[in-house]
């Protein structure tokens, strides 16, 4: 019923908005202002009708839309800073282009500054970050995606070379929840993970136009998810971006890049715009940076050098500490010892393979009005980081929208994603499930210390420095001795380790040795079954259905807007990851001559789980005092159908001190829904069961308390009371935001912009380890019968603050220079033990530094230009806390980017030689992750 009366009610208001729109439909002027030299479109210019003096600015792409009631002709004056104003008699609505020079002598005079802030930047009370064509065309980074790392506010991290994540405000993670990334208003997100992967399925850089970074709480404005920050794209129109362009990139790690972009306009018999399509085709190859790193664990209770092994970070399967039972006496020398594990280089594809395809056909009802139809494609294959490290192979992204809208005006929006793992596995369980295929680790465990005592005992005892002091009486002292013993008998130790490690694991048909047809069969066994079959291969094929409308309008001097959307989740993991796993009906066949029971059973088909959610908003913004305030309200209501009603208010309040000097103050904030993991999850890892939360969680036992039980006694244990607790159900996280920002220009060239937030963060979502134990025998050796892992999503009790600032300076020289930099604060306030509480991973200072040209002339009377960039990036160290696994410190590093490009007018084709971490600083920007070096590449793009 909720389902049926919330459609119901948001699609009655979504096509009376529309329907009202239509109503009042009006003579229209649409067009494109222009640079008259090289054709790149000026956002920010001002079209003003002089009879009426009514007027708007053109947007990123440099296009406007004016409505007029009244006669014709009228005349337009189009005019911005550093070009000559314009004056067109127009006799007739319809699209116009208008290309302006630029003014030499007023360059001088005035103010540049103006030209690079988008429209969002301008007039949000909100922290916006923007990359328009000219930036991503500038950067030296090898994608746009990677280049947003410079912007202010913006941390940037690597779990591989095609899987890089955008942060904004703490709590940083290489699974991005809390973060909303949204592609012309489509959320680019994986139904089954809930976020997006990285640019991995996202748009090329041939068509992207511009991307804004909004930071910090925004639920008010984009809906649940919006919680820490929102990338947001715009892609070219056909309309205004007609043609083909093709791009070819190669560089170092065997990269190979190759794009193609076609757009094409079709005009009726008057010469209008009716119909255009847009083609996008991009292909990636490359050798993806490697997870190397293998230094103990932040868990690992031994170092690098002990004899007997120890817990590296990229070694899977080596986890488990085992010992000599504290019986050195009985087991000499032996001490503490770990399975010998496999490397991640052995376990996953590095061989990164990305292909995005793209096609769209846009009608036009009128100059305003226009239909879409899109249909997105990506495939791949990648490294992703999460609890454990993941081999993304062959997965494949399907999203198909249909649009219509009015700009500025409405839009009705309805779009499908769905998702198929395809080959993907968990690449750490497959090196747990590939040692235990030869001995299980108790089993292995109780060899070695047999084989040791078989073999290397007697050599062990007749080292130098084994005790001398009685084991009796001088406990303590033979304990000293032993510990000395073990010191200056660590290379011999560690001989003996090896030669015992290959005797057990020759006793169970190994070793493992990559490449050997062993390793290949247990490895193709494993990650070609999925965990219901005993296997590591995910079955994911998801899928997520979503309507959007908005509606705008002016009234009684107030602006307003309202919209509303609905979406349904439909996870499909056949319960590989989602407990949508088989039902069985369960009946009695026979009755055996004793009066026991034969039972069958008959498959019923697996499970089907769904998620609806639905939301509903408005908005109003009023301008006083000749537009120099302008104040907004905006609420949002939410329901998922699992949790109550939220609401989301923001409040924004932006002066104008004059036409360089802009004060802004905010109050917002934000909800996030519990993912379908947080809620539905069930994921055998085999030594622990991740379980979402929906229902809550009974009579669990604490990791400690079962600690304290094994460590006494038999009588003890008998009379040890277990401390059993409960999980309360999983509820959605909550932030409030209150942030003030300046922007100003200085000396007409100085342009800076600085903001201060403090955010007050409940519910946070994380993790409780809890034990189910079953407890049966009466004697201290079988009491406990069974103990069971859960790793139980939850909320943390304890709320927690944070606070941050941020400054941006771009200094215009020369007309064609510019020097840029950003410094970024981020602190979490509240120290706390709550281990519910997510890390903020994120370092407290970081800063770029950088210098680029642009247009410049070898000779004054060539028409080829070339231009140039370099920017540094320093990020402080910080603490890195993901699971046991990937915890760790990532140090300080710094990063130095450069690229130098030359355009060839007659060939419309631009080269660019250009390079990241040109220091070729070997980095870790995430504990677990690859290290990221070097990668120098050059490019060519050409418009045909």
């Amino acid at each position: 019923m909720l389902h049926f009366s919330s459609i119901t009610f948001l699609s009655m208001l979504l096509i009376n908005a529309v329907s009202l729109n239509i109503m009042h439909a009006q003579e229209v002027i649409t067009g494109v202002v222009r640079d008259a030299k090289d054709r790149e479109p000026i956002p920010g210019a001002n079209v003003v009708i002089r009879e009426t003096k009514k007027g708007t600015s053109t947007d990123m792409s440099g296009f406007f839309v004016l409505e007029h009631k009244g006669s014709m002709p009228i005349t337009l004056e189009i005019s911005f800073v550093g070009y000559r104003t314009r004056k067109v008699e127009i006799r007739k609505g319809g699209k116009y282009t208008f290309d302006l020079e630029e003014d030499k002598v007023m360059l001088g005079e005035v103010s540049v500054v103006e030209q690079r802030l988008s429209d969002k930047q301008k007039e949000s009370a909100l922290t916006v970050e923007a990359m328009d064509m000219l930036a991503i065309k500038e950067t030296p980074a090898a994608s746009f995606y990677d280049g947003l790392a410079s912007l202010k506010g913006v941390d940037l991290t690597a779990a591989s070379l095609g899987f890089k994540i955008i942060n904004t405000r703490g709590f940083n993670s290489t699974s991005p929840v809390r973060s909303l990334q949204i592609i012309d208003g489509v959320d680019n997100q994986a139904p089954g993970l809930n976020f997006s992967l990285g640019n991995f399925l996202g748009a090329p850089d041939l068509d992207v136009m511009n991307v804004d970074i909004i930071a910090g709480a925004s639920s008010a404005f984009y809906g649940p998810n919006a919680f820490n920050g929102v990338i947001s794209m715009t892609t070219k129109d056909p309309f205004l971006f007609p043609g083909t362009t093709a791009s070819y990139k190669i560089g170092e790690r065997a990269l190979h890049e190759l794009a193609l972009r076609h757009a094409q306009v079709f005009r009726d018999s008057k010469g209008n715009d009716k119909v255009a399509i847009k083609f996008n085709l991009f292909y990636l190859q490359a050798f993806d940076w490697v997870a190397d790193n293998y230094e103990p664990t932040e868990e690992s209770k031994v170092g690098k050098d002990n004899p007997g092994w120890y817990d590296g970070v990229n070694r899977y399967g080596d986890e488990i500490m085992f010992d000599d039972g504290q019986l050195p006496r009985t087991y000499p020398g032996l001490y503490r010892f770990h399975r010998t594990g496999i490397e991640e280089i052995h376990l996953v594809d590095y061989n990164t393979r990305n292909l995005k395809l793209a096609f769209s056909l846009h009608h036009k009802f009128s100059n305003d009005r226009e239909v879409i139809l899109a249909s997105n494609f990506g495939y791949g294959t990648t490294v992703y980081q999460g609890d454990n490290r993941y081999s993304l192979k062959d997965i494949k992204f399907f999203q198909n929208r249909i649009e219509f809208r009015k700009k500025n005006k409405f839009f009705l929006r309805a779009y499908a994603t769905n998702e198929d793992a395809g080959n993907s596995y968990d690449a750490y369980f497959t090196a747990l499930r590939m040692q235990n295929a030869l001995a299980e680790d108790l089993a292995w465990q109780n060899t070695y210390r047999s084989f040791w005592n078989s073999f290397e005992k007697s050599t062990a005892e007749n080292l130098p420095g084994y005790p001398t002091a009685n084991w009796f009486t001088e406990r303590e002292l033979w304990m000293q001795q032993y510990q000395e013993y073990l010191l200056i008998n660590r290379d011999t130790l560690r001989y003996m380790h090896n030669r015992n490690r290959r005797r057990v694991e020759e006793r169970y048909g190994g070793p493992l040795i990559p490449g050997t047809a062993l390793f290949d069969s247990l490895f193709t066994y494993f990650t070609s079954r999925t965990f219901s079959e005993g296997g590591t291969k995910f079955f994911d094929r998801s899928a997520l259905y979503h309507i959007h409308g908005q509606y705008e309008w002016d009234w009684k001097g107030f602006h307003w807007t309202s919209g509303g959307n609905m979406r349904l989740y439909v996870p499909n993991s056949r319960g590989n990851i989602f407990s949508d796993s088989m039902r069985y009906d369960r009946f009695v066949v026979d009755t055996l001559p004793n009066g026991r029971l034969v039972y069958d059973s008959l498959a019923l088909g697996y499970a089907r789980i769904t998620n609806f959610e639905f939301g509903i908003y408005g908005g109003i913004e009023k301008k006083l005092l000749n537009d120099k305030h302008k104040f907004n309200l905006t609420v949002r209501l939410d329901k998922n159908q699992n949790f109550p009603y939220l609401v989301s208010p923001a409040l924004s309040w932006i002066y104008q001190l004059d036409k360089l000097n802009t004060l802004r103050i905010s109050l917002s904030s934000a909800i996030r829904n519990p993912t379908l993991q947080d809620q539905y999850l069930y994921y055998n890892v085999g030594r622990a069961i991740l379980l979402g939360n929906l229902n809550g969680v009974d009579s669990l036992v604490s990791p400690e308390n079962l600690s304290e039980y094994l460590a006494k006694n038999s009588q003890g244990r008998l009379d040890h009371v277990f401390d059993y607790y409960n999980i309360d159900p999983i509820r959605p996280e909550r932030v409030q935001t209150a942030e003030i920002g300046y922007r100003t220009t200085l000396f007409k060239r100085l342009f800076l912009d600085m903001n201060y937030y403090y955010s007050w963060y409940r519910d946070f979502i994380g993790f409780n380890i809890g034990l189910d134990i079953e407890e049966g025998g009466q004697t201290s050796f079988d009491r406990v019968t069974k103990v069971t892992v859960y790793r139980v999503s939850t909320n943390a009790r304890d709320r927690v603050t944070t606070q941050g600032f941020s400054i941006g300076a771009n200094y215009y020289f020369l007309d064609n220079y510019t020097l840029t930099g950003n410094y970024t604060w981020n602190v979490l306030n509240t120290a706390t033990d709550d281990p519910i509480i997510p890390a903020f991973n994120t370092p407290e200072n970081k800063f770029n530094i950088g210098i680029n040209g642009r247009d410049l002339k070898f000779k004054s009377t060539s028409d080829n230009l070339f231009g140039f960039s370099v920017n540094y990036r320093w990020i402080q160290g910080f603490l890195f806390e993901g699971s046991p696994q990937f915890t760790g410190s990532v140090d300080t590093y710094d990063m130095l980017d450069a690229q130098v490009n030359y355009y060839i007018k007659r060939w419309n084709t631009n080269f660019k030689l250009g390079g990241t971490n040109l220091l070729n600083n070997k980095v870790f920007m995430v504990y677990g992750g690859p290290r990221v070096g070097r990668l120098a590449y050059v490019s060519g793009v050409v418009d045909f």
